[in-house]
């Protein structure tokens, strides 16, 4: 796919030179980017020569002096300029095959990028690079990475990847380590398979290469009312409280915590969430590892913020999935003890995943609909997290948009940003 931009900063270079959303970078100083890491390299130094090709297909060559390191303001609809690396695994636990006929393409793509894994944080398993790869990797020390381990064990990882040449993990996670390039791991766990022994095994053998290592996940498989076959295994309450423990006993010996329960652990076990300072840098955000902690965190922070009252009343309905809903429930009691404030808390049942898919992200439009609607008349501020749409677009999982759910539900709708802050709610109540 080519350097099409998405959006331009305000006040920026790109604006300067009237660059729009839709158009075209050929070529940098007479070099194509195949991705965002030759983009920022390219444009780091102070004379630029932009080759660029508008929406209405006019072509145009920019000459540009700027500061070092000065950013255009440039926003690209993906971080890949070429063919995005595929996956050639077949994991038995695999989401994309877990989802319906029907969706829009992009959803169906299974990449395995090791440039999307430094740029955006997507999990890679290292079995899908070449020579050329390496090289590069190399040659710019792209970390960190983000890994998909599952196992060490090689025949237990070739038999979950179902590739026979996944074995070798060890090997590649010592190459990493050799050339310091650090790496945040993640185990889908799947019980029956990579769980007890299995799961003891994986992380002990990780602590050989801890000088490179930043954090370990764990996080329990999901699996949809799609899933044609069964040979998986939810995640039990029994089974999410033995994997905590496992996890304690591992950072117990190793003297400090590297290994971190996913946050739907604790939700299925019914334990408390660890203190702030357990976390160490929250490494795996995106993974679900430490999330609800830091909202409510962040939540004693902004509290201070909030009046006894308000004015006038005001109604708010934060709709959003069960896990986000386990977090969100203390700081809705609170909200509640202010004087003309009303917080209505809804947690998503997915009608579309099947009722084991809890997180916020695949939350779809119909789904919102369908939980929304009958209570239609008690909507009037609907506040949602923006991981519900597609990045840069007001678009649902199945192509609903938020215009679908204003004109559905007779409601203006919000949308909070950064999901593990309460700093937009806040704000958005003192309004």
């Amino acid at each position: 796919m080519p350097a099409i931009v998405n959006n331009i900063n305000l006040d920026s270079i790109a604006e300067d030179l009237d660059i729009k959303p839709k158009d075209e970078i050929i070529s940098i100083n007479e070099i194509k980017p195949r991705d965002l890491i030759d983009y920022r390299y390219l444009t780091a130094s102070e004379e630029l020569s932009l080759h660029i090709k508008r929406l209405n297909g006019e072509e145009e060559i920019i000459d540009i002096e700027k500061d070092v390191d000065e950013d255009l303001g440039i926003n690209f609809e993906s971080a890949v300029f070429d063919k995005i690396i595929p996956c050639n695994n077949k994991c038995i636990f695999c989401f994309v095959d877990q989802q319906p006929c029907g969706l829009r393409d992009s959803l169906y793509i299974k990449d395995d990028d090791y440039r999307l894994s430094f740029l955006q944080g997507t999990y890679v398993t290292l079995t899908n690079l070449t020579k050329e790869h390496k090289k590069r990797i190399e040659a710019l020390r792209l970390g960190p990475l983000y890994i998909s381990v599952h196992t060490t064990n090689p025949e237990l990882r070739s038999y979950m990847l179902k590739n026979p040449k996944s074995g070798n993990i060890i090997t590649e996670l010592k190459w990493l380590n050799n050339l310091e390039i650090p790496v945040h791991i993640q185990i889908v766990l799947c019980p029956g398979i990579n769980d007890g022994q299995e799961l003891d095994r994986t992380l002990s053998d990780l602590t050989a290469l801890k000088s490179n290592i930043l954090s370990i996940a764990v996080v329990p498989v999901g699996i949809t009312k799609y899933r044609l076959d069964n040979n998986l295994h939810k995640v039990s309450p029994e089974k999410a409280e033995e994997i905590i423990s496992q996890i304690y006993e591992f950072n117990k010996k190793l003297g400090y915590n590297l290994a971190f329960p996913a946050d739907e652990l604790y939700i299925m076990a019914k334990q408390d969430l660890p203190k702030l300072e357990f976390y160490n840098d929250f490494g795996q955000l995106d993974d679900g590892i430490g999330t609800c902690r830091l909202l409510l965190s962040d939540f004693e922070k902004n509290k201070a913020k909030l009046p006894a009252s308000l004015p006038t009343l005001k109604k708010l309905t934060i709709a959003t999935g069960k896990i986000a809903c386990y977090a969100l429930e203390p700081i809705t009691d609170e909200l509640n003890s202010i004087k003309n404030l009303e917080v209505s808390l809804i947690p998503i049942k997915s009608h579309f995943w099947g009722s084991d898919v809890t997180v916020s992200g695949l939350v779809t439009g119909q789904d919102l609909l369908d939980n929304l609607l009958p209570i239609k008349s008690e909507v009037s501020n609907l506040v949602l997290p923006s991981v519900m749409l597609r990045k840069y677009t007001n678009d649902f999982l199945d192509s609903l948009t938020i215009d679908d759910i204003k004109d559905k539900i007779q409601a203006q709708v919000h949308i909070i940003d950064n999901y593990y802050s309460t700093e937009e709610l806040v704000s958005l109540i003192i309004s």
